[in-house]
């Protein structure tokens, strides 16, 4: 049975880690400048909640982005994850570049929700695909799992709740 054709629980339930997108995912995918020229992203509190508890839980997770940010790199080192490509042109390529550095090398969950995305959606170690609900439509067509919040609205509540309910280890009412 190929993986498309495995029951989502069945799925969920094997993910080693997680890629995150960040720009529509974490955040609402605007880009917001301030009058100094400054990069200014909103980032859901309850996102980097359920990292932590997913992370607890010992789930990897790398954060693979096509921008560069300071703004992201800091929110990395808050969330304590690690692994992180900024200004990534091929999103496989940097993930093959995580798993080298020790990322897992299979069972993996990717979540995104522009078309460069596709290409981690594609990589051979992505097991489930995940999105927002208004993510590009062919991002839409091509996940296993959409979210009923939209990007930056606190998506990984969700992811979180399904993996971890897979895995048995989701503890609360």
């Amino acid at each position: 049975m190929s993986d498309t054709q495995k029951p989502l629980n069945d799925l969920a339930q094997s993910i080693q880690g997680i890629v995150l997108d960040v720009d529509g995912v974490l955040t609402d995918g605007k880009i917001i400048y301030g009058s100094d020229g400054r990069e200014q992203k909103h980032f859901h509190v309850q996102d980097g909640s359920s990292l932590k508890l997913l992370a607890s839980q010992g789930i990897a997770l790398a954060i693979i982005t096509g921008r560069d940010s300071d703004i992201v790199q800091r929110r990395a080192e808050e969330l304590g994850i690690s692994f992180i490509r900024q200004g990534a042109d091929s999103k496989a390529k940097a993930l093959n570049d995580l798993i080298i550095e020790g990322f897992p090398a299979s069972d993996l969950c990717a979540i995104g929700d522009d078309v460069q995305d596709l290409q981690l959606f594609a990589h051979p170690a992505v097991t489930l695909t995940a999105t927002v609900s208004n993510a590009h439509p062919a991002v839409l067509e091509n996940a296993q799992f959409v979210t009923q919040r939209r990007g930056g609205e606190g998506v990984i509540v969700e992811l979180s709740e399904l993996l971890l309910r897979a895995r048995d280890q989701w503890h609360f009412a």
